[in-house]
């Protein structure tokens, strides 16, 4: 399998996102910065529970219509929620209609503001999870073949999410998280955007 491959913009880049050019903007603009706002972190590891068993472009092709439906993610709006606002997601075509999903964004709206209230932000909590062994300005190489789907410090948030009652988030889903949300650097080592993350990282200000 080939690191890179050239994508509409004429740049190379990694070869996961080629051949849909949403997906493509995706990875050259969002995924890998890091993100300390805790409504994005929130969209993104509920997003993430919805992508289980599917493919991200799926989800990213529908993610507006989930952001109107969730009310942007909003946490104390998701978090009052009742039996009604499921029964009427379940009717949205616009998402992914998965009672067990649904249920689990409204169950883990309601442990995320605990976490806010444990530990400060949610952001504090999920940065606690950056890999001490890929620091800022040393990032490790990365090849197609490289990228792992889970880590120990994944397998760590998710152990300590389920522990707290959070819903779909196994140790994949949480590395997927993990990558999109710039707690590693996994853009391929030819790709273009693999220093600009390397540099956003870097200046990053961890919560």
């Amino acid at each position: 399998m080939s690191d890179v491959t050239t994508g509409t913009s004429h740049q190379e880049k990694c070869s996961w996102c080629l051949g849909d050019a949403k997906y493509e903007h995706y990875h050259d603009t969002e995924w890998g910065v890091p993100q300390k706002d805790d409504r994005v972190l929130f969209e993104k590891i509920s997003l993430e529970g919805f992508q289980a068993g599917l493919s991200w472009i799926t989800i990213l092709r529908k993610r507006d219509n989930f952001r109107k439906t969730f009310d942007n993610f909003d946490l104390n709006a998701v978090s009052a929620y009742n039996e009604d606002h499921t029964e009427k997601i379940l009717k949205n075509a616009g998402v992914v209609r998965h009672r067990g999903k649904i249920e689990s964004v409204i169950n883990n709206s309601k442990r995320a503001k605990e976490l806010q209230n444990e530990f400060g932000s949610l952001a504090a909590f999920f940065w606690s999870f950056e890999p001490k062994d890929n620091p800022t300005l040393s990032e490790r190489r990365v090849r197609e073949t490289s990228i792992p789907s889970f880590s120990k410090e994944s397998e760590a948030m998710s152990k300590a999410l389920k522990q707290r009652g959070w819903t779909f988030v196994g140790p994949t889903i949480c590395y997927s998280f993990m990558q999109s949300m710039g707690l590693v650097n996994d853009h391929v080592d030819a790709c273009f955007r693999k220093e600009i993350v390397a540099d956003l990282r870097q200046k990053f200000r961890r919560p």
